[in-house]
């Protein structure tokens, strides 16, 4: 299956280039590298998508300023997030580019993510008050996963539910906060809201374990970074932890606390991951969240906009970087 193709939104972008500008040349430098990088802007489109779906079936216009603003809300916080994030894992690159942080330093990374965040508040101030919940819910997610993530290295505290509370937060919760806010920001019933939060909820746990079981087994030519990455971190993601089920408990779990330090740690992991079916078994739980995000979907009517979420979320189990 090939990629969906990217969603045009060039009112997005013009709106956040406009709300990125500030009298600060660092600031302004860091959110020109946000807008000129581009990326896949995923999670602005599924806000986009979400919004032209629920608009198609009250007969309303596709997209609105506040629709746009939304969306621009949504890259705010996972942007912000990824500042953040860069300087706690001491990356080098970003979307093939320096990081924030390495090109001006830690304070000013740091403050232009707060930035970002004060924003994103002030957009925020002119629409429903359940929006403010629902991004403080999300953000307060996305630091809690953060966090637990090392806790549980820390500790050698590795479960699936320590697990799937981690890509939640550090994922999924934004994930189907793009997706569920257009309901919010529309009225739309409770019934619809749940459908888009689920899809967003399912598509982003997907999206987080397949990222996951490419660092482990991907390309590193395809990927672009060295592979085992989160192993070195001491972190279980979902492959891992279906080995430390199965007989070689022992030995991987030897690997994760010494963080895959002695040579050929790696390469042994990959070798038990593909010898006893755990690859399989994990493509099989990724294709499942992709197929629960999709059956979420079909409680709204159909459309062509609905069939593109859909389609987003069936290409998760293909995706190879």
């Amino acid at each position: 299956m090939t990629a969906p193709s990217a969603v045009p939104m060039p009112e997005f972008e013009a709106r956040l280039r406009e709300v990125l500008r500030s009298k600060v040349e660092f600031i302004e430098l860091i959110g020109e590298d946000l807008v000129a990088a581009g990326g896949k802007r995923v999670r602005p489109a599924i806000t986009v998508l979400a919004s032209k779906v629920l608009g198609s079936a009250a007969h309303l216009p596709d997209i609105t300023a506040a629709d746009t603003d939304l969306a621009v809300c949504v890259e705010l916080l996972h942007s912000a997030s990824l500042l953040h994030d860069d300087l706690i894992d001491d990356s080098e690159t970003r979307r093939g580019r320096e990081t924030a942080f390495r090109k001006f330093g830690n304070v000013v990374s740091v403050m232009s993510g707060d930035f970002m965040l004060s924003r994103l508040l002030v957009l925020l101030s002119n629409m429903p008050q359940s929006l403010t919940r629902a991004f403080g819910l999300a953000a307060s997610a996305v630091c809690e996963g953060e966090v637990l993530q090392f806790q549980v290295a820390a500790y050698g505290d590795y479960s699936l539910g320590n697990y799937l509370q981690v890509i939640y937060g550090k994922t999924a919760a934004v994930f189907e906060l793009a997706a569920c806010a257009p309901a919010l920001l529309r009225g739309a019933p409770p019934e619809t809201e749940a459908a888009l939060s689920t899809y967003g909820r399912e598509y982003g746990l997907a999206f987080q374990m397949q990222d996951d079981l490419l660092d482990l087994m991907g390309d590193e030519a395809t990927i672009g970074k060295p592979v085992g990455g989160d192993l070195r971190e001491g972190k279980a993601t979902l492959p891992v932890l279906y080995l430390l089920e199965g007989e070689s408990e022992g030995e991987v779990r030897a690997i994760l606390e010494r963080r895959a330090a002695e040579p050929g740690d790696v390469t042994r992991v990959r070798e038990l991951v593909t010898a006893q079916g755990v690859y399989e078994r994990t493509r099989a739980e990724i294709v499942r969240r992709a197929h629960l995000a999709i059956q979420a979907l079909h409680q709204l009517p159909p459309s062509p906009d609905r069939d593109r979420l859909e389609a987003y979320a069936a290409h998760e189990a293909q995706r190879v970087r």
